[in-house]
């Protein structure tokens, strides 16, 4: 199969990740992915959060370190370059993301093995696309004048604004339970930043910074993780809006579940 990049194991990968990504939009109209508030929704062998995403998410960096580091064009400046914006997000993702989590003590494990099994395929899929498809240059699309090019540009300033909004909003809601009593309260009402206008405004910033993302590399391997990562995280936003709505009598009644004004 060569219908994108001429190469054959490649194409199929993104014809499967492309399928994947149609499964998981369709499946996401149906129901939540059992992990966090949702957690209890998975039945069977259950994981510490810190763990769950912690192993979740590291085929997405040594995934991609393996197939960037094979290809011809690794040491290149544009490829490097775009290596380094996938590590940015995955280091916070991946490593700082789990470590971070402030766990309530004692708390039932909430992280389903079936949900890791599958995070685990896509974020290994996503390592490969894209490490892969930067060192390759499998449409010689990489040259140094890449940098300056529109696509890149906008795409890299739609990236990184995604990628503040992400950042900020996940401190805010780390930043609700105390380091030193983290069962003082499991979950209150988040303000400031994003969440004056949505509930999920961490959801959003991994939304732009995707849009972002695919665009800066011009890639269908940076369509298939937009295309996922919106139908894990859309449905989710409207369940946790309406989540927070049944918990909380004094809900901001103007916050929208993922788009402001709109969603």
């Amino acid at each position: 199969m060569t219908w994108y990049t001429g190469n054959a194991g490649y194409d199929t990968v993104l014809t499967i990740g492309l399928g994947i990504a149609a499964l998981v939009i369709i499946g996401g109209l149906f129901m939540q992915s059992p992990y966090g508030r949702f957690g209890d929704a998975a039945g069977g062998i259950k994981l510490n959060p810190k763990l769950g995403w912690w192993l979740m998410e590291i085929p997405a960096t040594v995934v991609f370190l393996v197939f960037f580091l094979s290809g011809p064009q690794r040491f290149e400046v544009v490829p490097l370059v775009l290596a380094a914006i996938w590590l940015m997000h995955y280091g916070n993702r991946g490593w700082f993301f789990p470590l971070s989590i402030r766990q309530v003590p004692g708390k039932q494990a909430s992280f389903g093995v079936m949900v890791l099994g599958f995070g685990m395929v896509i974020t290994a899929m996503h390592g490969y696309l894209n490490g892969a498809f930067f060192s390759h240059d499998y449409k010689h699309l990489y040259g140094t004048g890449w940098l300056t090019d529109p696509r890149f540009l906008i795409g890299l300033a739609i990236y990184l604004g995604g990628f503040a909004l992400l950042i900020s909003s996940e401190s805010i809601v780390r930043n609700l339970r105390d380091k030193n009593n983290p069962g003082a309260a499991e979950y209150r009402i988040p303000y400031g930043g994003g969440f004056r206008f949505v509930t999920s405004p961490a959801y959003l910033g991994e939304l732009i910074a995707w849009t972002g993302f695919a665009l800066l590399t011009w890639s269908l391997a940076g369509v298939v993780i937009l295309l996922i990562t919106a139908g894990n995280l859309v449905p989710r936003a409207l369940a946790t809006h309406r989540w927070y709505r049944e918990k909380f009598d004094d809900y901001p009644a103007g916050r929208r579940a993922l788009i402001p004004g709109l969603l």
